[in-house]
């Protein structure tokens, strides 16, 4: 059975931890496009909040929540988050793309 858009965005806040924000939206091309916003970051223009947007082309669950990870270690360290204990898992495909991009 497939998980509605609503358990899918409990699950990724879940494992998002407390500084995070998520939100899934419908992409132009009807896949999930997921949202995670940072509460405790603005941009360099000080009116938004530091956000991950990753559509669902490749596995945009895993795109999103693996550049949310990257943003805790470097901006908050001290912060504990379930997704973390992901961190070599994530560190490893970012290892791959960079990669498959100089191949």
């Amino acid at each position: 059975m497939v998980a509605s858009r609503s358990a899918r965005a409990r699950k990724a806040s879940a494992e998002a931890g407390t500084l995070a924000t998520v939100r899934i939206d419908l992409a132009s091309d009807e896949s999930f496009a997921y949202r995670i916003d940072c509460t405790a970051c603005r941009t360099a223009g000080g009116r938004s909040p530091w956000s991950t947007y990753r559509r669902g082309e490749d596995n945009g669950y895993l795109a999103a929540m693996d550049r949310w990870s990257f943003h805790l270690v470097a901006k908050h360290p001290d912060e504990q988050a379930p997704c973390l204990a992901y961190l070599g898992e994530a560190q490893q495909r970012l290892q791959e793309r960079r990669e498959g991009r100089e191949a």
